[in-house]
């Protein structure tokens, strides 16, 4: 990857900031999740310091970074074993859509790993009990002899 990249990754973790909602620590039904106040009187919609900051454009992050995963990939979703067909190992890595059963995730998953790419939400894979072989009436007598 880029040394570029990095640092611009780097540069956008350091500048986030943590917008939180007017007075959600007055009250407990509102939850921190942002929400734009638009009272008349209010602190933070008329910017006052002490009041936490706006999301404005000041805080979007460098174009180089711009929707690329932590990791420093692309992160591409995916649902059907085909949409792996095109794919670059060194730039992108797969998120396996969470409506994709356990029989075509193991056939991703699969696919991806011969492929070389990287899987963001990987599962491990649960061994098969296989079941006891049926007992016949007849055996179940002469083991009880």
């Amino acid at each position: 990857m880029a040394e570029d990249t990095i640092r611009a990754i780097r540069v956008r973790a350091a500048k986030s900031a943590r917008f939180k909602r007017d007075g959600f620590g007055k009250k407990k039904q509102l939850s921190e999740s942002w929400r734009k106040p638009r009272g008349l009187h209010n602190k933070q919609r008329i910017q006052k310091k002490a009041k936490g900051p706006l999301p404005t454009p000041g805080y979007g992050s460098p174009l180089a970074a711009r929707g690329l995963h932590p990791s420093g990939y692309r992160d591409v979703r995916v649902h059907t074993p085909a949409e792996l067909d095109g794919l670059d190992p060194e730039r992108d890595a797969i998120r396996i859509a969470a409506g994709v059963g356990a029989k075509k995730r193991a056939v991703i998953q699969e696919k991806a790993i011969q492929a070389g790419l990287k899987i963001l939400n990987p599962r491990e894979e649960k061994p098969v009990e296989e079941p006891a072989p049926a007992v016949s009436e007849e055996q179940e007598e002469e083991s009880d002899d």
